[in-house]
């Protein structure tokens, strides 16, 4: 769809009466390039989020400003550019999410006054350019739909928080609702199932157990009252009882932290090392957590965690894809919308 830029006084384009109800799906994030400048931009814009980083005091602007962005961006590039959708020019976190979209639109296309559109919390396409586009269309109430199945504050809440900030500068503001986290819900979890035992039976070997990577967080958030590390437990205790298995056939850790401070344990990386030396040579990683595949998915795991686990022993590996468009994937996405359209529609 295209972005269309309001102010106050644009006037919708559909008439009163024929009000149309906005679906708005929101993801992370992605750079715009594949090039230092354009990962600068979306770094700074990421860790300048008191979601993500919540002390942005003056320590953290030095290190931020005067280090990170110095360095991080051209060694991030160089890992964007292994993962690129060079039809596209894009990266596969934005052809996933958009396409997503496409699917949904499709499959709510009986919904003549349903609106589908999608967003990234974090670079382009913006919140802010979604819910103007879905205004021009004559939605005079919006559905959110945070793509993060377990809660955290520094995804589903920095989703609400910029949603809100969109609104508070309308003076005739839509009628609002967010989706809930999912983390558990019978449809997603028989997805997450079906997905890993699809992707199983087309390999050549038989992993001798599967490791369940969710993105980290530090610790400390989780000892303040984020909720975020019981949603990634709960997760996984519902797939292992899908799938029949126990904790040491389905393991859980965390991946991609940042920094000195501790963050959620056991970590993926330290997981694969220590896996190959007692002596596992086969073995397959999911990643629940991320509704489309990404940076994380598709270089941290597939290539950084792979080459872990193989020089240290290990001999065959398999990253899952993540859900993505799936047929089973959009099945989860079109069951929470319609959930959460009831009234609505």
């Amino acid at each position: 769809m295209t972005t269309v830029a309001l102010n106050e006084t644009t006037q919708p384009a559909v008439q009163s009466g024929q009000k149309r109800v906005g679906v708005l799906l929101v993801n992370l994030g992605t750079p715009d390039t594949a090039d230092a400048p354009g990962v600068r931009v979306y770094l700074k814009e990421f860790l300048s989020d008191a979601r993500v980083i919540e002390d942005q005091g003056l320590i953290w602007q030095f290190v931020l400003n005067g280090i990170i962005l110095r360095s991080r961006p051209r060694t991030k590039a160089l890992d964007y550019q292994k993962i690129w959708n060079n039809e596209k020019n894009e990266s596969p976190l934005k052809t996933i999410t958009r396409s997503q979209a496409d699917k949904l639109a499709a499959a709510l296309s009986d919904r003549d006054h349903v609106v589908v559109d999608w967003a990234m919390r974090y670079g382009n396409p913006s919140i802010k350019s979604g819910i103007d586009a879905l205004i021009a269309e004559g939605c005079d109430r919006i559905l959110a739909v945070p793509l993060y199945p377990q809660y955290s504050a520094s995804t589903s809440a920095t989703v609400c928080d910029e949603v809100f900030r969109v609104l508070a500068r309308l003076r005739a503001q839509p009628t609002l609702r967010v989706t809930p986290p999912y983390y558990e819900d019978e449809a997603y979890i028989e997805a997450l199932a079906a997905s890993i035992e699809t992707h199983l039976a087309t390999l050549p070997f038989k992993p001798e157990l599967i490791v369940a990577s969710f993105h980290g967080m530090p610790k400390s958030y989780v000892d303040k009252g984020d909720p975020y590390q019981q949603h990634c437990i709960a997760t996984t205790e519902a797939l292992r009882r899908r799938l029949g298995m126990d904790a040491t056939k389905l393991l859980l850790t965390f991946q991609s932290r940042f920094g000195n401070d501790e963050w959620l344990q056991p970590y993926t990386d330290k997981t694969m090392e220590r896996l190959a030396k007692e002596g596992v040579r086969r073995i397959a990683v999911v990643t629940p957590g991320f509704a489309a595949d990404c940076l994380e998915t598709l270089e941290e795991i597939a290539q950084e965690n792979a080459e872990i686990f193989k020089h240290n022993g290990g001999e065959q590996f398999s990253a899952i894809p993540c859900l993505n468009d799936s047929e089973p994937g959009m099945d989860v996405i079109r069951t929470l919308v319609l959930r959460e359209l009831q009234g609505w529609i």
